[in-house]
């Protein structure tokens, strides 16, 4: 494969739409646009003109625009012709592009071009992807952050200081027979501590953009019939999971997604947590715990007319370092708020 190859591609999904966007780069771009519109083309200008096959044939008619190297988003001259959305259109007109002496690109293809012609750099090149495949509102500004050079600022501004640091000390042992401790003068921990700090906060910066792509997984546990079935219901807008006062209706997983502020969440309603000779209960509950285990926040419901009673607390403990927040519900049942005398999270489902 080279780099001086003209490439082409469709750039806009594949299947019937109402414009369908095909995109040339590389020397013969001008030249392909003017075979195919017998039109002189010129940069900054929208052209409009039918597409023509070499039988002198109508294949479509629309927009040209030409961007000029290197004024262009890979770097080179660039062409996009912008006609009619639609399979069989889309591909006839690769197929008289590709008679014109120009390679089909492989995926990523203008990416990697506009790379090699330091248009992008890596962590840009990512940033397309990932804004390509935002999972939602916060990931795609996330994305976007990165794309415009806000990672790679970061990423820039450690590998400078490593570099730095790195000739500092290359330099101090070149000269280690003179009196002076270059060393110590350095202050090469503090150095040392600040690149550590700087690649502790990009490393969680990267952990937190890929939890806004992905999205959160969160679990409601606690004892049975503390109200998790009700929230999952609430948070969702419709009836989900059935709700009884049967202790331990729920015993297997039952998950839904919502957005919250942009930000896709997956709930898991699990089996209530308790000792039971009930077979099927018990397999509910090992699966309720490994959920809760895998999830990024719990949600630790605890029925507000009970207290936190000591299998809350165990609970608790075994939930160790995991993030969690303990909700008292059933708040309409008590006739004394104050009486909790707790900072956690009070609900009602109901009111």
């Amino acid at each position: 494969m080279s780099v001086k190859d003209t490439i082409a591609a469709i750039a806009t999904p594949h299947g019937v739409g109402g414009i369908g966007v095909i995109r040339v780069s590389g020397q013969k771009a001008k030249a392909i646009a003017e075979t195919i519109s017998k039109k002189t083309i010129v940069t900054q200008k929208i052209q409009f003109s039918s597409f023509y096959d070499q039988s002198n044939d109508v294949l479509d008619h629309g927009i040209i625009l030409y961007f000029k190297a290197p004024n262009s988003f890979t770097g080179e001259d660039v062409v996009e012709f912008q006609g009619h959305g639609g399979v069989v259109i889309q591909d006839m007109m690769m197929q008289e592009i590709n008679s014109l002496g120009v390679r089909t690109a492989k995926p990523g293809e203008f990416s990697e071009r506009a790379f090699l012609n330091n248009k992008i750099d890596l962590t840009q090149a990512e940033a397309i992807a990932d804004l390509i495949e935002s999972g939602s509102q916060a990931a795609a500004k996330a994305a976007m952050r990165s794309l415009q050079g806000a990672f790679s600022k970061k990423v820039h501004e450690i590998t400078d200081k490593i570099i730095n640091l790195r000739c500092y000390i290359e330099a101090a042992l070149d000269f280690s027979e003179e009196e002076i401790d270059f060393l110590a003068e350095g202050k090469i921990n503090e150095q040392l501590e600040t690149i550590e700090h700087l690649l502790i906060k990009i490393i969680k910066d990267a952990e937190n953009g890929q939890r806004l792509n992905d999205g959160l997984t969160l679990a409601i546990a606690g004892l049975p019939n503390a109200g998790k079935s009700s929230l999952l219901n609430y948070l969702t807008g419709h009836d989900t999971a059935i709700v009884t006062p049967i202790a331990g209706t729920t015993r297997d997983i039952i998950s839904e997604q919502i957005s919250l502020n942009g930000i896709p969440i997956r709930l898991s309603d699990t089996a209530g947590l308790r000792e039971t000779d009930d077979i099927v209960e018990q397999e509910g509950i090992k699966k309720a715990w490994k959920v809760i285990q895998q999830a990024d926040v719990v949600l630790l419901l605890v029925d507000s007319t009970a207290g936190l009673t000591d299998y809350d607390k165990d609970i608790v403990k075994r939930l160790g370092k995991q993030k969690y927040a303990i909700v008292y519900t059933k708040l309409d049942l008590v006739s004394n708020k104050h009486k909790l005398n707790v900072d956690e999270f009070q609900i009602s489902t109901i009111n």
